[in-house]
């Protein structure tokens, strides 16, 4: 009794054996059951039993710990959804009249282009057009500062009859009919390696057919022109603009030309001008438009729509009008309401996005801020310089790189809709560089429409038009539209991306556990880990005793020699 009470607990316990460790252990932790297996020693089966269930116990808890620290590292997310009432930017609105210009440098061309045309309807479909859809003698637009580079319609240029329309039969399976697709055939550098590019609508294949050679004709245009320093002023277009009951200024919008839906303007681009800040939702505190929707194509066969082409988009952002946007009919009045919704994505381990495009491998060609179609044209674009030996005519070039012309790389149709084809079908890598933002605006619309003008109010808005704008049309509302782009609710739907598992709540979950398992804390963690160092060194201290046991025995053994 005298050296119990005399015996005190020091820094490192030097215990006799093993089993005096583990049963002080298990006297003086602060883990249930452990004393259990020390107080029923006389009793085997207790002991048997109570050692079993702590390590089942032991092991479960280990278990729950393995799915947690995988579920952390799958690095799950949470949607939350709130709600934002505030004044905010109106966004920023493309409008296009999908008139394409019949540029003058190349109208030549153009115009041997509507022969093939109409020729290839007459085969397909003995339809004659020269009179009805062709219009050979249209204004061409003269751009300004090309004088020195002479006439391009009397170069070397020709336009190639290698692929000319063909009618194909095909046997449906389900109708058991016999039909027929129309295309044109592409083959590569060799001559081998041929597909048809076909369609089973008439209509598509032709517009595609006109839109491939177009490409190569618009291809002998320098890339670098200001095509929008012409005679033709935004008043050519919209004949009446206001914004929250405030007429427009010339510095609210800027001009550009598309190759295919013609003359664009868009309006409120930067997002910078407090005169564009929506304090109010409503029809009269919107963007309210007249346009001119005049069905006079300079290229027919290029766009077959009439009327106007609007797109809503964030700022210093390129609006790609052939995935988005709709359409406005000529002699009506739409009201598009918007509703904004913002998400915020949060990236890293979480999720592949990025902040502003800095981080992407690929290198952006357009001069906007990241969006994700940027990206993937872009690459596309690069890869298309690179496999095809130049570039697609839509999308802007990579420096030294050369729009594709059938002249002088006859194989590009080839590479191209192959390497298009991979594109839809996810096979390039441009979708795996090509991360979503990890902030973007959307904006959801809905519209109604309603005829306008109306049978009795025609003939004074008729002559108001042509009174304060040089409006002059006998074709009765056929060739004006009016629409009005306006928020409904000022308040938007956040979405933003959370952890499901953050550090805090990973060891809060631990700690449950731990405390379900066993009923202790973090202080009986300690107590294992002191638990461990004293067996780690109680071994160290008996394998020292052996040796020094074993070198003592030695020298006992060794025989004396006498002197």
């Amino acid at each position: 009794a005298r050296e119990e009470e005399e015996k005190k607990e020091g820094l490192i316990e030097f215990y006799d054996s093993f089993k005096d460790m583990f049963e002080f252990f298990c006297k003086n932790t602060t883990i249930h059951g452990t004393i259990r297996l020390v107080c029923s020693d006389g009793n085997r089966m207790k002991t048997a039993f109570w050692t079993l269930l702590f390590l089942a116990s032991f092991g479960m808890l280990y278990w729950q710990f393995a799915l947690m620290f995988s579920q952390y590292w799958a690095y799950p997310v949470v949607l939350t959804m709130s709600m934002h009432s505030e004044p905010k930017m109106f966004p920023a609105i493309t409008i296009c009249n999908l008139d394409p210009y019949r540029f003058e440098l190349v109208s030549e061309h153009l115009v041997q282009l509507d022969h093939m045309a109409e020729e290839s309807l007459a085969f397909l479909y003995g339809i004659n057009t020269s009179a009805s859809l062709f219009h050979v003698n249209e204004k061409n637009i003269h751009i300004k500062d090309l004088s020195s580079m002479g006439n391009l319609s009397r170069s070397s240029f020709k336009l190639s009859q290698n692929f000319s329309l063909l009618r194909m039969p095909n046997h449906s399976k389900r109708s058991g009919k016999k039909q027929s697709n129309v295309g044109f055939r592409l083959c590569n550098a060799t001559g081998g390696n041929c597909f048809y590019k076909t369609y089973s609508s008439g209509m598509d294949a032709i517009l595609e057919w006109y839109r491939f050679h177009y490409m190569n004709i618009m291809s002998q245009l320098p890339v670098i022109i200001n095509i929008s320093d012409h005679e033709e002023q935004i008043e050519d277009m919209v004949y009446s603009c206001q914004y929250d009951g405030e007429p427009c200024r010339p510095s609210d919008y800027v001009h550009f030309h598309h190759p295919v839906f013609g003359s664009c303007y868009t309006f409120n681009s930067k997002g910078t001008d407090p005169f564009w800040t929506a304090t109010k939702p409503g029809i009269p505190y919107g963007l309210s438009l007249i346009l001119r929707a005049e069905q006079k194509d300079h290229i027919p066969l290029l766009s077959t729509v009439a009327g106007v082409k609007v797109m809503i988009h964030n700022h210093n952002q390129t609006p790609f009008l052939e995935h988005e946007g709709f359409d406005i009919r000529p002699g009506i009045a739409t009201t598009i309401g918007i509703q904004q919704d913002e998400v915020n994505r949060l990236g890293g381990n979480y999720g592949k996005c990025t902040t502003n495009g800095g981080d992407v491998n690929v290198k952006l060609l357009y001069n906007n801020s990241y969006t994700l179609q940027a990206c993937l044209h872009s690459c596309f674009q690069h890869i298309m310089v690179k496999k095809c030996g130049c570039g697609y005519y839509y999308y802007p070039l990579p420096p030294g790189a050369e729009y594709c012309d059938y002249n002088k790389q006859p194989a590009w149709g080839h590479c191209f809709y192959q390497l298009y084809k991979r594109l839809r079908n996810h096979h390039l890598n441009c979708f795996d560089q090509c991360p979503k933002p990890c902030r973007e605006s959307l904006y959801k619309v809905s519209a109604g429409t309603a005829k306008w003008p109306s049978v009795k109010s025609q003939d004074w808005v008729r002559q108001a038009l042509r009174h304060q704008n040089g409006y002059n049309s006998t074709s009765h509302r056929k060739d004006i539209a009016k629409v009005t782009i306006f928020y409904q609710q000022l308040n938007y739907q956040a979405v933003n991306e959370s952890p499901l598992l953050t550090e805090n709540l990973l060891l809060s979950s631990m700690g449950s556990q731990w405390s379900l398992w066993f009923g202790s804390s973090v202080l009986s963690v300690v107590e294992m880990f002191e638990l461990l160092i004293d067996t780690l060194v109680l071994s160290l201290l008996f394998c020292y005793q052996r040796f020094r046991a074993k070198k003592t025995l030695k020298v006992a053994r060794t025989p004396t020699v006498p002197s």
